[in-house]
């Protein structure tokens, strides 16, 4: 009494614990799983389950009805297979049959037997019905036995034994092997086979495997000395009923718990794989993309640098020619020619001296510009290009496959998918790699450029850019020494004169200097923030991804430890 009081104790605490698992695999949103454990859960009070399961005609219906010793046939039993549905025999006050589904139907009997265990006949593991197999599979991992029914001439077939596997290895249920139908062999005959499948069984991973053959029409014959079942039910009786049967079906549910922990552990291992793989691909692309822009901004450093350079050369000349212009010498001999010619007066000879400083500042930097553009061009769109290849890369550990984490795998496939596929929209279209609101003067440019190559209309952009901002400024420079040359005289100080202009010409520099670094580094972070949209969906999915598995990870954690608990205090 003790002992039944600790088991129910510790039944309902077990029955406290699959209630989470259950309610976990709903969270996980696994059909199959959830039903798997709502079974489980539904069971756990029932009486002890015999789960009966073979191929066809290996004569399972037959042994249950000479089991059952009803006088009649429970299972209906033909030459050909007969048991199209799976057929859950329970106790009952009063016989009634419930259709459950097409496929499942339970069966209230009023058999002595039947208030301590539950019978569940299953078509054949070879059955050409898909859902036969389905519900079967759905049993099994409910069930607290399993009998294994094989035709006594053939106890060797692939199919059965690959179900073995499953109810086996996959859930480590406790197997009675039934060799039946034995009155078909002679007894040299039998033997060797009872010999074979003790054999083979012992190769699969049974230690000690339990082998009972039986005869189903002799002991519906009334030979019950020949039929082998009063070994099968002295089994029963030792080992089931008589009260023992609830603590080892306790400790079935417990193994079966395990079991279902097992598979959510190992595919949500698969999961944190797949999601340390795709946070490594992500930070990955960061670190490209951080690379692709500091290499970006270094050809923009080299662009910018030699644009100066032939700025400094072209107003270092000019400015030494209005230098010596503006010795005392040169001046008076301007002065005296200007008695005689306009054209040589000292403003005359200042606007030359400005004209000149524009078009040869405009040949020098159009010819810079040519020369460095292509390369930062280039730069910007190999930033694209290796990002590309590093999508089209992307390492899949988890499959769609994945028992349990199949829709994850759907989900994660669809995004890579889509993101593959924007990414390939976003290289062939070369507005991606424009910027309006910093290039707005190159809105206007022409459809057949625009369907150009990358490299040419990054080109076109870039050197229409920077065109207008170094022209911009030089224009300004210009516009100041206008103001700064005009109304000078013969009067005016050379020196003032030689300062205004150096004055000028470092301002425009350092103007110029600012907005190029400002335009074109502004340009490579702006082309940087578009490639990195591309990825805004893959980022959810991966904090979805981060929460989820550090929820299931808890959940996970926590059912263990209580299974751990009840499974120590239930003791061996």
């Amino acid at each position: 009494m003790i002992l039944n009081q600790r088991t129910l104790a510790l039944r309902a605490q077990l029955e406290d614990t699959v209630k989470e698992l259950h309610q976990l695999s709903q969270e996980i949103g696994h059909k199959d799983l959830a039903a798997m454990v709502g079974d489980l859960r539904n069971r756990m009070a029932d009486p002890f389950m015999f789960v009966i399961v073979g191929e066809v005609k290996a004569g399972k219906s037959s042994f249950v009805n000479a089991l059952l010793d009803t006088g009649r046939d429970i299972c209906a039993v033909a030459p050909q297979p007969m048991t199209d549905t799976i057929q859950q025999i329970v106790y009952g006050e009063t016989e009634t049959i419930t259709v459950v589904n097409p496929y499942l139907k339970k069966i209230f009997l009023p058999v002595d037997i039947l208030k301590e265990i539950a019978i569940v006949d299953t078509p054949g593991t070879n059955s050409i019905v898909a859902q036969h197999q389905e519900v079967t599979e759905r049993f099994v991992p409910a069930s607290d036995l399993v009998l294994f029914v094989f035709e006594a001439k053939n106890p060797y077939r692939q199919s059965a034994w690959e179900f073995f596997d499953f109810i086996h290895t996959d859930w480590h249920k406790k197997v009675v092997f039934i060799l039946q139908q034995k009155d078909l062999l002679s007894p040299e005959d039998l033997a060797v086979n009872e010999k074979g499948l003790y054999d083979y069984a012992v190769k699969k991973g049974i230690a000690e495997p339990v082998i009972f053959c039986t005869s189903a029409k002799a002991e519906l014959d009334g030979a019950f000395d020949q039929s082998g079942f009063s070994q099968v039910r002295d089994y029963i009786r030792t080992h089931v009923t008589g009260g023992r049967g609830a603590a080892l079906k306790l400790r079935n549910n417990i193994t079966t718990s395990y079991g279902i922990l097992d598979r959510i552990h190992t595919d949500l291992d698969t999961r944190r794989e797949q999601f340390k793989q795709d946070t490594i691909f992500r930070d990955d692309i960061v670190q490209t993309l951080e690379n692709q822009e500091r290499k970006s901004n270094h050809q923009a450093n080299i662009l910018i640098e030699n644009i100066l350079n032939g700025y400094d050369r072209i107003t270092k000349n000019v400015g030494q020619e209005l230098n010596d212009g503006l010795s005392f010498p040169a001046m008076l001999k301007r002065s005296f020619m200007g008695i005689f010619s306009k054209q040589a007066s000292i403003t005359d000879w200042l606007n030359e001296l400005s004209q000149k400083l524009e078009t040869n500042l405009n040949a020098e930097l159009k010819s810079k510009l040519s020369d460095g553009v292509v390369d930062l061009a280039d730069s910007v769109q190999q930033m694209a290009k290796m990002i590309d290849l590093k999508v089209r890369q992307s390492n899949t550990v988890v499959r769609n496959d994945q028992y349990i984490f199949e829709d994850i795998a759907d989900k994660r496939s669809a995004t890579l998918k889509d993101l593959q596929e924007a990414f390939g929209r976003f290289m062939s279209r070369s507005e991606n790699f424009t910027d309006e609101r910093l290039f707005p003067e190159n809105a206007s440019v022409s459809p057949g450029i625009a369907a150009g190559s990358g490299a040419a209309i990054i080109g076109l952009i870039l050197a229409g850019v920077t065109h207008t901002a170094v022209f911009d400024i030089t224009g300004g420079v210009l516009t100041g020494l206008g103001i700064l040359f005009a109304g000078i005289t013969a009067g005016v100080q050379r020196r003032k004169i030689v300062s205004g202009y150096n004055t000028e010409i470092n301002t425009g520099r350092e103007r110029m200097n600012q907005t190029l670094e400002e335009k074109l580094k502004l340009y490579v972070r702006s082309i940087k923030g578009k490639i990195g949209d591309n990825f805004l969906e893959l980022n959810m999915m991966l904090e979805r991804e981060e929460q989820q598995i550090a929820h299931f990870g808890e959940r996970y954690k926590a059912i263990e430890g209580r299974l751990m608990d009840i499974d120590g205090n239930l003791g061996v």
